[in-house]
Formats: structure tokens, C-alpha cells, sequence
């Protein structure tokens, strides 16, 4: 069987018996088995195993691209902007070091705006800075927070934050 999922969450799943579409949510299909006898068909059950396996997305996902590497990768169905792979997203109060600088930052959000739309506080897009020249104005801004900043008495919270193309940081387990 192969299962394919389609735009409006259901999914068509494809054998040499024919071809059903299937809506993991409403636990439905259109195979006979399903419309006839009502029964929690192999269809039903094929398509939530490759889900489970993470080889096809959820009712709640849907296919995209990560902006850093291009790989395909399942993000929430109603996402808008650039989207990155669990490899390129680094999670709330990560530890990553800035490729340009060498410094050591704690992430404090990921958003969903283009480093070229994304604006500083001085009005001044994320991508428009020379040193972030050699990353994609096209990725989405990581913010974070320099770790020499903080201090017992200015936490992350307290901390001034700066926006980066996605790719400009790297995770510390990633290496430098």
C-alpha cells in the first residue's frame, strides 16, 4: 500500500485492490469495507502506522521545506513563512553559538518572518546588516540573547535581543 497525503488533510491510499481516500481525523474511508460494514479497515490502519513513523504528516501537519537546508519536513497545517527542519530549529533557551562571532547565545523565540522582513528595533531588516550577508534574506529570524549579558541580577528575560538568519547560528551539539 502506499499512502500519500493529500492538501485537505485526508490521505489516498493506493493497492492493487484499487484506490481510497481516507480521513484519519473522521476515522473514515472509501474503501467498501469501511462504507458497507463500518469497520476499522487496513487502509485506516496503514495510514496512522505512517504517521506513527513519521513517513507521511498527521491530520494536523502538512508537508514543507526547511529554509536552511531544503529538506522536506511536516509543520502545522495552518503555518505561514519560512519553516525549518527539526535539524535547523532550535528550541527556547537553546545554547548556540553565533558562526560569525563565535559567541555563545540562549535562543529565546523562532519566528515565522523572513530575515528580510524582519526589522530591528532601529527599523532595519535582519538581512540588510553585512554580517548577515552570506545568509538567506529568505530564512526565518532566530532571536536570542548574548550569554555574556546576563548576569544574577539580568536574566534572559532582562536581556537584549537580537535577530539572525537561521543558518548564522549553530547549535552546540552540531559543532562550530
Amino acid at each position: 500500500m502506499t499512502v500519500r497525503p493529500l492538501r485537505d488533510r485526508r490521505y489516498v491510499v493506493e493497492t492493487d485492490g484499487g484506490t481510497y481516500v481516507v480521513a484519519l481525523d473522521a476515522g473514515t474511508c472509501t474503501c467498501p469495507d469501511h462504507a458497507i460494514r463500518g469497520a476499522r479497515c487496513k487502509h485506516l490502519r496503514r495510514v496512522e502506522r505512517e504517521v506513527d513513523a513519521g513517513t507521511v504528516p498527521g491530520p494536523d501537519e502538512r508537508v514543507g521545506v526547511c529554509a536552511v537546508c531544503g529538506a522536506e519536513t511536516f509543520v502545522p497545517f495552518e503555518a505561514t513563512g519560512p519553516q525549518l527542519c527539526a535539524d535547523h530549529r532550535p528550541e527556547p533557551g537553546a545554547a548556540v553559538r553565533d558562526r560569525e562571532t563565535g559567541k555563545l547565545l540562549i535562543v529565546t523565540r523562532v519566528t515565522d518572518e523572513r530575515a528580510d522582513a524582519h526589522e530591528t528595533d532601529e527599523g532595519r531588516p535582519i538581512a540588510d546588516y553585512p554580517t548577515n550577508a552570506g545568509y538567506g534574506a529568505h530564512e526565518p529570524v532566530v532571536e536570542a540573547v548574548y550569554v555574556d549579558a546576563l548576569s544574577p541580577t539580568a536574566g534572559v528575560r532582562d536581556a537584549k535581543r537580537y535577530g539572525f538568519p537561521a543558518s548564522r547560528l549553530v547549535a552546540l551539539d552540531r559543532g562550530a
